[in-house]
């Protein structure tokens, strides 16, 4: 069994194809209970490692591994628990890192040093190559147990290849452990594979030993070329040597442990303008000669072949696509070698010349878009050029006028750039020379200057010269036959002589005049020679004169009562002059004020008003002399109120209300609508009214109506008879719904019935009281009047007892037309036609609601010119508008 294992270790090595360093997968050491730092391990041994270059580590913290594989305690170790187990790593140059588990195990008492252990039923992996032809089935190895020395014993497998997919693929002879391969396997499709192999005894089929987890690694032919991963499309800018191009990409299937995928690249064409690196797949450029404008596109052939480019390898082919980039290696060039252009002159804003240029860079780049810059002739901005965006031309414009008489010919200088600065090219920027011939135009008169500046002195007299302002003909260089006149003048300050040019003063020139702005005055003035007009400014610099005193703002000047001090106030002065004809001011008072007020200096323009004695409240008029420096002033009077101030300012002010327009006309519309009122009251009380009576106490407002008709029938108060009065309550008559209020006197009217007077009748010496009146009446009156309840009816009119009862006005009536009115109510209610049965006064029973000035029912029967509807909606307090008519 150590024989395959040997063995096994030395195919699987070769078959690798490189030395790769490896650890055994597992180790275990004795160790005692307690392992003290600095106790020695073990030592790790590695196989097939460069000592150059191996390197191990190691996981647990409490060991650490030295250079040459030996393991030392870092700190105290317990074995008392158990055995413990850590990882150890090796590697060096030549592959990836190998572990092994080292396993701790407590070393029994009396036990000796360290001593190793056979290892057993454990051999490394199998091996076998891909695509075998045969012939099969072929014995692959043979696997013995060392139990077969004890036992008569058989073996089985089973796995991936035997009884799972792949089926098939393996098999073990039973009796000798003999395992055979039985037909070809593909590596990229199954790397290895992982079988399980046990071992019985035939007698009790047991199993004799561990069942062993065997690894069998299909080893690698070079059976798959490499390939491209992507298509070879690459870009990279014109006319540089030593460019990164891009880099190919390739794979191949094979093992990548093997020369099988070690690619070597190569270009098969274009060589001479590009390389590529043969290992890293990296395409340059070689040549510096690679011009966009000549060629813009490269085909170039790439070829990639594994085994390093060995003859026996496998390679493939591909065409790799390279496109230049434009860079601005040429500078834009001009068809011409000079241009000339013609202008008039005075023109602005005119396009004069386009110049068009070449660029053999990519069309709408900023290698191609072309800047024009004017580099001479143009000091004086009369040129600007701008580039056409459709053409790439320069366009050349007259931005000022030029003048043919100062300048007839220009000669400038334009270059011609890119926006992107030039790059790869050893060329500069061309220019071209540009002549500029300007024509001559009949031209107006030109002032001498376009603004000329005079000194004028306010006030000074009229006709006083002032200055002359002369033009001239270009052409002529003259003066002779130009006209002058004023285009403009403000304050019509100035007059100008149409022959000379001679400028007077007109009227009186005024610095303080709003004309004038920071001292100066401008005049526009105009030059004619007839068919052409020239334009300039006479700019007037007013100087100032002292022509203003010093004035004291308008309004009263407030100081506020205090206690226990003396009241001030600021006055404050200004001047419209300039210094030193104006501030510093001096401020006098007069003598027979200064045992009153004092003054104290605060600015320049200003004194403090200080109270010297205490004044009572009112206005005081305080006359100062106050003269500007130059002692140019006068006497001042400043108006100062002494008052008790809140917030500055004084309470009665405080208070007062200033009423406009609008305010006045609101207080005298109510007094508008009371003197109509009045007008109406006159005109309706001027019928006879008889004797109206108004209840103030129970009339609830009521209003009663009185016709404005003719007067009635006069009643003789003899044909009354009223018995004597008693000492019981007498009656009194009501307002709403009495008879007396009706008045009913042989007509229809409601008019002329009322108290006639205070005449006692014997009715009401008699003593009639509630009970005994209707005894009285039945016998004077018979049927014509009936109790019914506690109200008298007497044809169709009734009168509440409990009103009778309550007023002797109602007494009063009857005393003057109780009788005649009863006998005519009678005949009216015993009428056959029915005539007047629904025309007489109703009783209805005041509620306390309804209208406030009642209900008269239908007995009104006047004209509806004079319908009296209206004063229904004048209110209760139109009583006392009723008594004041009824007195008159």
């Amino acid at each position: 069994m150590a024989k395959v294992f040997i063995s096994l270790i030395c195919v699987w090595v070769i078959a690798c194809g490189v030395e790769t360093c490896f650890l055994p997968s597992s180790l275990y050491v004795p160790v005692p209970e307690t392992i003290p730092v600095g106790y020695q391990v073990t030592k790790v041994h590695a196989a097939a490692c460069d000592d150059n270059s191996v390197q191990f580590r190691v996981q647990d913290t409490r060991f650490r591994i030295d250079s040459d594989g030996t393991v030392v305690a870092l700190a105290p170790v317990s074995m008392a628990t158990g055995g413990r187990t850590f990882s150890v790593w090796v590697q060096d140059k030549n592959g990836a890192e190998s572990e092994m588990e080292v396993h701790l195990v407590r070393r029994k008492a009396g036990q000796g040093i360290l001593k190793r252990i056979k290892r057993r039923w454990s051999p490394p992996p199998l091996h076998m190559l891909e695509n075998v032809q045969g012939p099969f089935p072929y014995e692959l190895e043979k696997i013995v147990s060392d139990s077969a020395a004890k036992f008569d014993v058989y073996y089985t497998i089973s796995g991936p290849g035997v009884d799972k997919h792949p089926t098939g693929l393996f098999s073990i002879e039973r009796n000798t452990g003999r395992l055979s391969v039985h037909r070809a396997v593909d590596r990229e499709e199954f790397p290895h594979f992982e079988v399980l192999v046990r071992v019985f005894d035939r007698l009790t089929n047991r199993e004799t030993d561990i069942p062993l987890n065997f690894t069998i690694l299909v080893d690698d032919v070079n059976d798959n070329a490499p390939q491209f991963q992507e298509l070879l499309k690459f870009t990279v800018p014109e006319s540089f040597a030593g460019q990164v191009v891009g880099k190919v990409l390739a794979t191949d299937r094979d093992d990548p442990c093997t020369d099988h995928v070690r690619i070597k690249y190569t270009l098969l064409s274009e060589t001479n303008l590009f390389s590529i690196d043969g290992e890293t797949g990296v395409i340059t450029t070689n040549n510096a000669n690679l011009d966009r404008e000549v060629k813009d596109k490269y085909l170039v052939i790439v070829k990639i072949q594994d085994k390093l480019g060995a003859p026996n390898g496998l390679s493939n082919t591909a065409t790799a696509t390279i496109t230049l980039s434009d860079i601005n290696d040429n500078p834009p060039t001009f068809r011409e070698t000079s241009y000339k252009a013609t202008v008039e002159e005075n023109q602005i804003e005119k396009l004069i010349l386009r110049i068009p240029v070449d660029d053999k860079d990519q069309i709408n780049t900023p290698n191609w878009i072309s800047k024009f810059v004017i580099t001479k002739g143009n000091e004086t901005g009369n040129f600007r050029i701008d580039t056409d965006p459709s053409t790439n031309e320069g366009l050349l414009y007259v931005v000022k006028p030029l003048d043919f008489e100062q300048s007839p010919k220009i000669n400038l200088e334009i270059s011609a750039r890119n926006e992107a600065e030039l790059n790869g090219t050893s060329a500069t920027w061309a220019s071209i020379p540009v002549e500029v011939t300007v024509t001559n135009v009949d031209e107006g008169p030109e002032f001498t200057a376009p603004i000329v500046y005079f000194k004028v002195k306010e006030n000074t007299p009229n006709g006083t010269l002032i200055g002359t302002y002369k033009a001239i003909d270009p052409e002529t260089k003259s003066s002779n036959g130009i006209k002058y006149y004023k285009d403009k003048d403000p304050a019509s300050w100035v007059t100008i002589d149409r022959a000379n040019g001679d400028i007077k003063v007109a009227n009186t020139i005024d610095r303080e005049s709003n004309f004038v702005k920071n001292g100066l005055y401008n005049v526009t003035v105009k030059a004619t020679d007839g068919s052409k007009t020239g334009t300039g400014t006479v700019v007037i610099q007013v100087e100032d004169v002292n022509d203003n005193k010093p004035q004291v703002g308008p309004g009263e000047l407030v100081i506020c009562e205090e206690d226990g001090a003396s009241g001030s106030v600021i006055v404050a002065a200004e001047d419209k002059d300039q210094h030193p004809n104006a501030f510093d001011f001096t401020f006098a008072l007069a003598e027979e004020d200064e045992d009153k007020w004092s003054l104290e200096y605060l600015n320049g323009t200003a004194r403090l008003l200080k109270q010297k004695t205490a004044l009572p409240r009112g206005l005081y008029e305080v006359p100062i002399t106050i003269n500007d420096l130059q002692g140019f002033g006068g006497v001042q009077t400043v108006t100062v109120r002494i008052c008790q101030c809140r917030g500055g300012v004084c309470l009665a002010q405080q208070n007062s209300v200033t009423l406009g327009p609008y305010g006045i006309l609101t207080l005298l519309l109510p007094l508008a609508l009371l003197l109509l009122l009045f007008l109406l009251l006159a005109f309706f009380c001027s019928t006879k009214m008889g004797g109206m009576t108004i209840d103030e106490g129970d009339s609830g407002g009521t209003l009663l109506k009185s016709n404005t008709e003719a007067p009635g029938d006069e009643v003789d108060a003899s044909l009354i008879k009223v018995p004597p009065f008693g000492n019981e309550q007498t009656v009194k008559g009501s307002v709403k719904g009495s008879m007396v209020d009706a008045g009913w006197l042989g007509n229809k009217s409601m008019s002329t019935i009322g108290v006639q007077g205070t005449h006692e009748t014997d009715m009401y010496k008699s003593g009639i009281t509630t009970s005994n009146m209707h005894d009285y009446y039945s016998s004077q009156y018979g049927n014509q009047l009936n109790m019914q309840g506690n109200q008298f009816v007497g044809g169709g009119m009734g009168v509440d007892s409990k009103y009778l009862t309550q007023d002797s006005s109602a007494l009063k009536t009857w005393q003057t037309n109780g009788r005649c009115l009863n006998q005519k109510l009678g005949y009216m209610a015993t009428a056959g036609d029915g005539r007047y049965a629904d025309d007489i006064v109703h009783a209805y029973g005041y509620e306390g609601a309804g209208s406030a000035a009642g209900s008269v029912g239908c007995c009104s029967d006047y004209d509806d010119n004079e319908n009296l509807d209206f004063l229904n909606t004048l209110g209760p307090k139109f009583r006392n508008l009723a008594d004041v008519c009824k007195k008159t």
